[in-house]
C-alpha cells in the first residue's frame, strides 16, 4: 500500500549526496538492495521559485528568462524531492553512478514565476534492461488544486541482467552528417555551473575519475542540460501545452561541439543533438 510523506522544505543537496555516497559503498554483514521499489510518495507543498536560481538556469542553458518558467526548470525543482526518493534503502540500486535513459515531460499550461508549487514524487515500472535496470520517477506539479506540470524520469543503473546475453543489434553504418541548424559548444565549466544550479552532482559529470569509475572515458553531460540546451533552436515557438518527449542516446563528452537538428513538423518539432563527424545522436527528441 502506497503511503504519502510530507515534507515541509526542500531536501538539502549536500546531505542527499553525502547519503547517496554512502549507499553506494557495500558494508560487510548488510544485504543486498531490495527487488522492488518503494512504496512511498514524497508531497511537498508552496515551493517558491527564486527568481535568481531560475536567472542562472536560463542562463547557463542559453534560454530565455522572463515570467513564465521554462519548460524543463521544474525538472531542477523537483530533483532534491526526486533524489531524496532515490537515495533511500527501499530504492533497488544506488543512485550514484545511475544514467538518465528518458525523459518525458507534459506541460499543461504555462507556469508564471510567481506561482506557489505543489510537488508530488514516486517510483514506478522497475524493470530490466539489456544494460542493466530501468526504473521511472514519477513527478508531477500542481497550483492549488490544478495540475500544470508532469513527468516521467527513467533512470538506468547499468549492471548485468537476465536480458543482458541476447543478441546485440547489427552497428549502423556510418553517415555523414547533414548541415546542423546550430551548434552547442560543451564545455567542463559549462557542466560545473549547471551541476550548482540543478544540484545533480554526480561524479560521472564533474570528476574525471569518477566518471572512469563507472565505465566513461571522461566526464559527460547531464542528459537534462542537452535537453534544455536543444530548447535553444524552437524557443518562442514552443506551444503553451506541450509533450516534450526525450531519449538519450550516446553521452556527450566532455568537452565537445554537438550538431543541433530543429525539424517542423505537423503539430511540432522533431530534435536531435549528433555527432559532427560520425552522426549518431546523442539526443532524439518530439515536441508535440
Amino acid at each position: 500500500m502506497t503511503k504519502t510523506e510530507k515534507l515541509t522544505e526542500q531536501p538539502k543537496i549536500r546531505d542527499l549526496y553525502f547519503k547517496a555516497a554512502l549507499g553506494a559503498i557495500p558494508l560487510p554483514g548488510v544485504g543486498g538492495r531490495p527487488s522492488t521499489l518503494p512504496e512511498q510518495t514524497l508531497e511537498l507543498k508552496g515551493v517558491k521559485v527564486d527568481p535568481d536560481h531560475l536567472a542562472a538556469y536560463a542562463k547557463v542553458c542559453g534560454l530565455r528568462f522572463g515570467d513564465s518558467l521554462p519548460l524543463t526548470y521544474p525538472f531542477v525543482l523537483l530533483f532534491p524531492t526526486v533524489m531524496k526518493l532515490v537515495i533511500s534503502k527501499e530504492f533497488p540500486f544506488p543512485a550514484i553512478g545511475a544514467v538518465h535513459a528518458e525523459n518525458v515531460i507534459e506541460q499543461l499550461r504555462p507556469i508564471s514565476v510567481s506561482e506557489p508549487l505543489d510537488f508530488r514524487v514516486h517510483a514506478d515500472n522497475l524493470r530490466e534492461h539489456p544494460k542493466g535496470l530501468l526504473v521511472d520517477m514519477v513527478s508531477s506539479v500542481s497550483v492549488g488544486r490544478e495540475e500544470v506540470w508532469k513527468q516521467t524520469t527513467t533512470f538506468l543503473r547499468q549492471q548485468k541482467t537476465s536480458l543482458s546475453g541476447g543478441p546485440k543489434p547489427e552497428p549502423k553504418p556510418e553517415e555523414a552528417p547533414p548541415t546542423p541548424m546550430s551548434t552547442l559548444r560543451v564545455d567542463q565549466k559549462t557542466i560545473n555551473k549547471y551541476a550548482a544550479v540543478s544540484g545533480d552532482r554526480n561524479p560521472i559529470h564533474i570528476s574525471g575519475l569518477g566518471a572512469k569509475a563507472f565505465g566513461f572515458p571522461t566526464t559527460i553531460a547531464h542528459g537534462m542540460y542537452t535537453a534544455a540546451a536543444t530548447l535553444q533552436t524552437v524557443e518562442g515557438r514552443i506551444p503553451d501545452a506541450v509533450t516534450y518527449s526525450v531519449k538519450f542516446g550516446k553521452p556527450v563528452l566532455i568537452p565537445s561541439t554537438v550538431n543541433v537538428y530543429a525539424d517542423e513538423t505537423e503539430g511540432g518539432w522533431d530534435l536531435s543533438l549528433k555527432h559532427p563527424k560520425k552522426g549518431y545522436p546523442h539526443l532524439t527528441a518530439t515536441l508535440r
